[in-house]
């Protein structure tokens, strides 16, 4: 893709924000899976969209956090081969807070857990800080050029 074509592509932007909000999903599970689903007899949405399970009062809240916490980091690596681009990077990380929100507005009503807020108010900033990071990396590289000298 050229960086300096300006095309408004609204399929490719819903495309992208499916696909990281997927990807976000499957690396939550896959987390909340090794460290919740040992400790519970049974790993239900509920850790997924129920403020009430993110707690710092017991172990378990503590491996959700964890969970939460490390999929963000995921989520910024995602970004890197997603989304391509430092200056879009804050506006994808917002838009799947802003989605997990509502389902979790849906699932269990309105967040009045604190720690809540705060595990996703960090979860956020680390993927769109890291995620920026990893992209100005990418884009601050050198572009290899090859020569070729002719034996004159």
């Amino acid at each position: 893709m050229f960086y300096g074509a300006v095309v408004w592509d609204p399929w490719l932007i819903v495309a992208q924000i499916v696909c990281l909000q997927c990807l976000y999903y499957l690396t939550l599970g896959a987390f909340l899976s090794f460290l919740v689903g040992t400790r519970v007899s049974r790993l239900s949405l509920v850790y997924f969209f129920d403020f009430a399970t993110i707690t710092t009062s017991t172990v378990t809240g503590w491996c959700v956090i964890a969970s939460f916490l490390l999929s963000s980091i995921a989520g910024a690596g995602y970004m890197l081969y997603l989304i391509e681009r430092a200056k879009k990077c804050l506006d994808f990380a917002a838009t799947l807070y802003i989605i997990h929100l509502f389902i979790c507005l849906i699932y269990g009503g309105w967040p009045s857990s604190i720690t809540w807020w705060f595990v996703n108010g960090i979860g956020v900033a680390v993927m769109a800080l890291l995620g920026e990071y990893l992209c100005i990396r990418r884009e601050l590289k050198e572009i290899p050029i090859t020569r070729y000298r002719s034996n004159v």
